[in-house]
């Protein structure tokens, strides 16, 4: 009887295994059909389109429309890369190119050299912001756009490339031959001690070899401290990720090695891999603040969530991106790619940092809230309450600072560099302190009369508010007195453009300053001149001198849903 138990036991499972393998087998074959199915009615549709429309159209126009139709109906983050696409991707995660190294931007018919690299062959050769491109191997570049510029100047490293550019001072014409070198786009765009021993980090994008370029960053910072380093501010404000890999190893600097910094997994578990550091930490004990804001993404989400799971460094600013997933690149032929998601993150307390819905953010495209029942709770390792629900949420909330739509809209129609092209040309020959360079109130009265006879397209929230009002009043016939007491309230108002120019004056001339330092001292210059002002990392800085709280945040505080 026991054995016939058996037996009926055994023939039971291998029944259940036969038709699990049967079921298995039946649904590949039903998304076989369907996916054949489906690009059969594509073919078609195309065939029919190429054949019967009544004007011509390209196949290939045709097929990147259809790749975009179905990249958008997955996630934001697929998409299908051309050959030429795949040039700007190869730039975007190593951070290098052949060419001759700057920036460059339009003005009238031509093209300028708008920021050349400190050390590129631009630099060497003594070009200038604002030198014109004349020619480009003998042949004329006027009306050509950027884009054309920029293709003719890159090339293979080691390669000539010659140049007639117009100076900027002088108003002479000269023809140089730039050597094209490997330019690599730096990672850290600034470091440096700031006050009282306290280091700061500007880490722009994962790009490959960004770990070297932060560990060399420490060690620097280490050295100028004369080994009493108090902290490190590290900067990841609008650093919108990047290599996956980059960012284990920069934690490696600040935590034990084989540490767990970030898990991802597929569709199911059977994916599941872990990744951990590899590197012994060079500061291991040093107090950290990490400065995130709503356009830290991915990578730089990764590093901040894993730090603050582990307790080893506060979060300070705005919500971060919600960008958790991962990207892989596929082969699908003619020299082109599909980057598609293919996982998901997970950081050291088991939170994902993806938002949990693609469709729904913020005008700034940060996560929007969450509802409660949407978000989980997790712990970190000192048994602090973290949550999910899309992003990382800072230790301490600051409030995010905008440019007013006034200041941007001079920077847009291009008064503010036009004004600074006059200033440089009186005072290119000055010696300047970056760090306290400030425009005088000479300088910035110069800057208004340049404004006056200047038409700016700008109209003030307030202003609109108040057009919509009359209008409505007028719909609704209000009576007469009404509407006079709306029209005194309007001229209540100050938003002329000579009254803005004194009511935004200190963004205006933060925007001003950095034009003029980018020119005097790159964007090296730029960085250290406006982040001894921040708001924000002179909080940061405060923080790590006052060990007291920041250690009671790191022992005590849990973190609020949102």
């Amino acid at each position: 009887m026991k054995n016939r138990i058996l037996y009926f036991v055994a023939g039971l499972f291998a029944l259940v295994a036969v038709c699990d393998a049967s079921a298995q087998e039946s649904r590949s074959t039903h998304r076989d059909f369907e996916l054949g199915r489906s690009i059969e009615i594509l073919a078609n549709i195309m065939r029919e389109f190429d054949q019967e429309y009544v004007k011509d159209v390209s196949p290939d126009k045709l097929l990147s429309a259809a790749v975009i139709g179905i990249t958008k109906a997955t996630d934001p983050y697929s998409q299908y890369l051309s050959e030429e696409d795949m040039r700007d991707f190869d730039i975007l995660t190593t951070g290098k190119y052949g060419g001759v190294g700057s920036t460059i931007r339009k003005s009238g018919d031509y093209v300028i050299f708008a920021e050349p690299y400190k050390g590129s062959p631009a630099d060497e050769a003594g070009i200038v912001y604002g030198d014109k491109i004349l020619a480009i191997n003998g042949e004329s570049m006027k009306g050509v756009d950027t884009d054309g510029i920029s293709s003719r100047l890159k090339g293979d490293p080691e390669t000539d490339v010659e140049v007639t550019i117009e100076r900027f001072y002088t108003g002479k014409s000269e023809t140089l031959t730039l050597r094209r070198r490997r330019i690599s786009i730096p990672s850290v765009s600034y470091s440096g001690i700031l006050r009282d021993n306290v280091g700061y980090i500007l880490h722009s994008d994962f790009i490959r070899g960004s770990y070297d370029e932060v560990r060399r960053a420490v060690e620097r910072l280490q050295e100028e401290a004369n080994g009493e380093l108090r902290g490190i501010v590290l900067d990841y404000r609008s650093n919108g990720g990047g290599v996956m890999g980059e960012a284990i190893d920069i934690a490696s600097l600040f935590v034990d090695q084989n540490e767990r910094i970030v898990s991802i997994m597929g569709r199911d578990s059977s994916s599941l891999r872990h990744f951990a550091t590899e590197h012994k930490p060079i500061v291991r004990d040093i107090p950290i603040v990490v400065l995130v804001n709503g356009s830290s993404a991915s990578a730089s989400e990764i590093l901040a969530g894993a730090l603050q799971d582990m307790d080893r460094a506060v979060v300070m600013g705005q919500r971060t991106y919600g960008k958790g997933l991962v990207q892989s690149t596929a082969h699908v032929g003619y020299n082109s790619y599909l980057k598609y998601t293919s996982e998901k993150y997970y950081i050291p307390s088991g939170r994902c940092i993806q938002a949990h819905d693609y469709s729904t953010r913020n005008n700034d495209g940060s996560v929007a809230v969450v509802p409660d029942s949407l978000i989980s709770e997790f712990k970190t390792r000192g048994g602090r309450k973290i949550y999910d629900g899309g992003g990382i949420v800072p230790d301490v909330k600051l409030e995010p600072k905008y440019f007013s739509r006034f200041a941007i809209t001079l920077y847009a129609m291009g008064y503010m560099n036009d004004w600074v092209d006059e200033y440089m040309r009186k005072h290119h020959s000055d010696t300047i302190d970056v760090r306290s360079f400030r425009l005088s109130d000479e300088d910035y009265a110069d800057f208004v009369r340049f404004i006056e006879s200047k038409d700016v397209e700008y109209e003030s929230e307030s202003r609109k508010a108040l057009k919509a009002l009359e209008s409505a009043l007028e719909r609704d016939l209000y009576d007469e007195a009404l509407r006079e007491e709306v029209k005194r309230f309007g001229e209540l108002i100050k938003d002329d453009k000579l009254s803005n120019m004194q009511t935004y004056r200190r963004e205006i001339e933060d925007m001003l300053v950095v034009e003029i330092l980018t020119r005097f001292a790159y964007n090296e210059g730029a960085i250290e001149n406006s982040v001894v002002r921040d708001e924000e990392v002179n909080r940061a800085i405060d923080l790590l001198l006052d060990s007291e709280e920041y250690n009671r945040i790191l022992r005590e505080q849990d973190l609020s849903m949102h």
